[in-house]
């Protein structure tokens, strides 16, 4: 059972105004979190860039992850995960999982996406999601049988689709300070007042 870990990092952080994936948190960047959170889990770690493609691969020049440069972000979420799910099945490796996780979620940790992946080999659902504040979401767990409905999503609909139009197979992990993710420069200041 191998799990490939998915960061999507492709968007331009319009409602930021600046690039949020780069804003500090705890003496490093969201990116530079959410990769350590990732490849402290897995060792097969892909990041989907797309309008900061190359300051992304700077940042992450010396962390073992591949970048994958989304031409086509603008096209919205669901075309980054298609994208990256596409990129990672087109390498040698053939995982189990997929692990779709984010940047502006802050409290994301190594442990709780070891947690996703002990869920799922614990109640061998096919989707693990984190629950919080009344609903499921992100970070999330796929089994292969759902790579194809992932690479098939477009625009902006992102993996929530696949979560809704397969309830019963899915299993959630508790994850309540999920529901803070940094979308506003309120959000931001909010942040480093916790």
């Amino acid at each position: 059972m191998s799990t490939a870990i998915l960061l999507l990092a492709a968007g331009a952080s319009s409602r930021m105004g600046q690039p949020k994936m780069f804003l500090t948190y705890q003496g490093s960047s969201l990116l530079q979190h959410a990769v350590q959170a990732a490849t402290a889990t897995s060792p097969h770690c892909f990041v989907v860039a797309g309008a900061l493609a190359w300051e992304i691969a700077i940042e992450l020049r010396d962390d073992p992850v591949r970048v994958i440069h989304h031409t086509g972000w603008e096209a919205g979420i669901g075309s980054s995960i298609a994208v990256g799910v596409t990129s990672i099945l087109n390498t040698k490796l053939q995982p189990s999982n997929i692990l779709i996780t984010v940047c502006d979620q802050p409290f994301i940790d190594h442990a709780l996406l070891q947690q996703l992946i002990d869920q799922q080999a614990h109640t061998s659902k096919g989707i693990i999601a984190c629950a919080y504040e009344d609903t499921i979401g992100t970070p999330v767990l796929f089994d292969q049988q759902y790579f194809p409905a992932l690479q098939a999503l477009s625009g902006q609909q992102g993996a929530k689709k696949i979560l809704q139009e397969h309830p019963d197979a899915v299993a959630t992990v508790d994850f309540p300070r999920g529901a803070f993710d940094i979308d506003t420069p309120e959000d931001y200041a909010r942040l480093q007042n916790l």
